[in-house]
């Protein structure tokens, strides 16, 4: 009797000592670095799931109430709001802490798609607005995202997590471009503006929660320089700058150059008739269908599988060669065999590339820098450089449509920027040294 009590008394023991460990376990990966991470991919998911919806809705808005043409300027519009929007950024940033700051751009575009709707419901035309509306929401959010975790973390830890916090950013991308056609199904343009709003005041509560795990819970306002003063007087971060236009300025260029591909060989088909001319724009849309598919699912495998081990071999300024490289290989192959089979793969390897290992170095490009220069430089930078690499692409592709420049043509001069692009990353490359010393690679 006495040795199955014993018996029992030990197992008893035995399983609490186990759950205990467990929970000892439990405890300690909820108070890590890891599950901040975790945290802040989830923040990331639900923003970009709501943007991809709000992008759709955007596109229904302006295509129908405006048309195309009025949609190709919209990027030399928004470039010229962003240089009111930046220093008014800046402004706020300078004389509030970074709790208020998130706090309140959130809620003062969640707002905004309040008024949307109420305007769209009661019949008055919002197409071109709300055109330019998401043109800045979704560069001067993500950034301020980007900005925020760039200051909860280290140099270290943020160059070993960030790779999963692009996690949130891939799935999320994916998970609203293919939520948004079914929810279109059901709710109009304008209640999905609420949709969106929602999705806002989501990642406000997820960064809340955030930012009481955070060791680093600066009280004070960003003070220092605004955010052009900042770039136009640091090498390094005016480097990161014109990184991000030239990137940028390559990357559409390459989207016209698949474009005008891809209408070449409808048109084609049409000659031949192997399709109806009827049937264009659903022969244009199943390709561009299947491309983004393919772009979402290899960036998604990118950001999972390799970003990390890039990061972790070559560090976060080596990782920045990755996409000029294969962007000098894509070029290189379109200016000797411009068929639209081979430009198609080197697009989606691009693209998927540009949204997985791209993005998550640049980010953590910031993590050595001020706190100034997280908020007010890197807003400055994502922002309106990121736009004026737009406008730069469409003053490329009207001079080169006055000089009828072919596909090959556009492809060597998409190769010369391309060889800019690396001599920037170059000059990234040494002045991240210089903050990093301890980055061997």
């Amino acid at each position: 009797m006495n040795a199955t009590v014993n018996y029992s008394g030990t197992l008893t023991e035995t399983f609490q000592r186990r759950e205990s460990g467990v929970r000892d376990v439990i405890s300690r990966w909820v108070r890590s670095e890891t599950a901040t991470a975790v945290l802040l991919a989830a923040n990331l998911f639900v923003l970009l799931g709501s943007y991809y919806v709000l992008k759709t809705v955007r596109e229904a808005l302006i295509l129908s109430e405006a048309g195309a043409a009025v949609k190709s300027y919209s990027a030399a519009g928004q470039a010229l709001l962003l240089l009111a929007v930046i220093p008014a950024y800046g402004f706020v940033a300078s004389r509030v802490n970074r709790s208020r700051l998130i706090a309140g751009v959130t809620l003062f575009f969640a707002s905004h798609l309040a008024i949307f709707y109420v305007l769209g419901s009661a019949g008055i035309r919002v197409g071109v607005a709300f055109f330019l509306w998401v043109g800045i929401f979704n560069v001067l959010v993500i950034a301020q995202f980007w900005s925020f975790a760039n200051d909860v973390m280290d140099s270290a830890s943020g160059a070993r997590l960030f790779s999963i916090i692009g996690i949130g950013s891939a799935l999320g991308a994916w998970a609203g471009a293919r939520a948004a056609g079914r929810l279109f199904q059901v709710f109009t343009p304008y209640q999905l503006m609420l949709a969106g709003a929602g999705g806002l005041l989501i990642t406000l509560a997820i960064a809340r929660l955030v930012e009481k795990r955070s060791a680093h819970k600066p009280s004070a306002p960003i003070s220092g320089k605004g955010g052009f003063r900042l770039v136009l007087t640091n090498r390094y971060l005016l480097l990161i700058a014109l990184m991000i236009l030239v990137v940028n300025m390559v990357n559409s260029v390459g989207e016209f150059m698949l474009g005008r591909l891809v209408v070449s060989q409808v048109e084609a088909s049409v000659a031949a008739g192997t399709i109806q001319a009827s049937q264009m724009g659903a022969a244009i849309g199943a390709f561009y269908g299947s491309f983004f598919g393919w772009v979402n699912v290899v960036g998604l495998i990118l950001q999972t599988l390799v970003v990390s081990i890039i990061v972790k071999y070559v560090g976060v300024r080596g990782a920045l060669f990755v996409l000029p490289l294969i962007a000098l290989g894509s070029y290189g192959l379109m200016a000797a065999v411009p068929v639209l089979g081979f430009v198609r793969i080197a697009k989606i390897l691009e693209n998927s590339a540009d949204y997985s290992i791209q993005n998550t170095a640049r980010h953590a490009l910031f993590l050595p820098t001020s706190r100034e220069a997280k908020y007010k430089a890197k807003a400055a930078i994502d922002t309106f450089f990121w736009r004026v690499g737009d406008v730069a692409q469409a003053g490329i592709v009207f001079v080169g449509s006055y000089l009828a420049l072919s596909t090959e043509q556009y492809a060597w001069v998409n190769l010369a920027f391309v060889a800019i692009w690396l001599l920037v990353v170059i000059g990234i490359y040494r002045e991240y040294g210089k903050l990093v010393p301890n980055e061997t690679h």
